[in-house]
């Protein structure tokens, strides 16, 4: 686990561009964190308790101020399972309050069972599904040790609840998984049209370095958000033609041209999931007024 600084208070971490294995131990997803005067705060807590005491770890390599506070830019595994070992030392969760959704939901409990299996003894025993300490249900602003933060939902998006954090003097944006660096995205059940409005709501923000859920940080947010826009745009152009021509999706798949986007890591794993889940969200539209 490696840290990265990009600004006078701002660090991460980069996991693989993989998708959760027993090799990879679930480590596919950045975290980062903001060391001020008066404490740490923490922008998502990694795939398990494990990954987050090893995160923990190396945060006490850089302050002894105790970590007060865990920004979760969304409910998925590979962001928010490591909550745990966070609640363990004392800090408080924060979480959009559209969460509440996810946590109730059958899609949450088979992704706990598969994890489990997958990850398990990373997990530990008797892992539940973690809650926050507090659901947000506006935009948030927060000074901590002189650093001025600042909490903008943008959800629905990658998912109902995405959340990004704007470290103000370092002009650092954490961005969740609303922008993948370096590989395709996860799409699962994602709103992506609301998605690419997500996108450029990011990118009037005023950041110098944006780090984004997956993949390396970036000095160009428009330019490297471009290939999660490329992608998703594409995606719903290729299959929502299919939709509307009512083209069965196995033969819809089969006769797209994916070279583009073929040699950029995840696809193999994700591509065939994300197009089948944006033929469906484009054939729900195309019946939509």
């Amino acid at each position: 686990m490696t840290v990265h600084q990009v600004g006078a208070h701002s660090y991460y971490v980069e996991g693989l561009l993989e998708e959760a294995s027993r090799a990879n131990e679930g480590f596919i997803a950045n975290a980062g964190f903001v060391i001020t005067s008066d404490g740490v705060v923490v922008f998502d807590s990694l795939g398990s308790p494990a990954l987050a005491d090893q995160l923990i770890a190396e945060i006490r390599k850089r302050t002894d101020q105790p970590i007060r506070r865990v920004i979760i830019s969304h409910f998925h595994a590979d962001h928010f399972y490591g909550i745990p070992a966070f609640r363990r030392i004392g800090a408080k969760i924060w979480v959009d309050t559209h969460a509440h959704a996810y946590l109730n939901s059958r899609a949450a409990v088979e992704r706990l069972t598969e994890r489990k299996q997958l990850i398990g003894r990373w997990l530990g025993p008797g892992f539940n599904l973690p809650k926050p300490d507090r659901w947000l249900d506006k935009p948030e602003a927060f000074d901590m040790g002189g650093v001025h933060f600042s909490l903008r939902r943008v959800g629905p998006a990658h998912s109902p609840e995405d959340l990004t954090m704007l470290v103000e003097p370092d002009g650092v944006l954490y961005s969740g998984d609303v922008v993948y660096s370096g590989r395709v995205p996860f799409i699962g059940e994602a709103d992506t049209r609301q998605w690419l409005l997500a996108i450029d709501q990011l990118l009037t923000i005023p950041a110098r370095v944006m780090v984004p859920g997956h993949g390396p940080a970036s000095l160009d947010p428009r330019r490297d958000s471009q290939l999660t826009r490329d992608y998703l745009i594409f995606l719903r152009e290729q299959m929502g033609e299919a939709a509307r021509n009512l083209v069965p999706f196995r033969e819809a798949y089969g006769k797209v041209d994916w070279s583009r986007f073929k040699a950029e890591p995840a696809f193999g794993a994700a591509n065939r999931r994300n197009a089948y889940n944006v033929y469906l969200e484009m054939e729900q539209e195309s019946l939509s007024p």
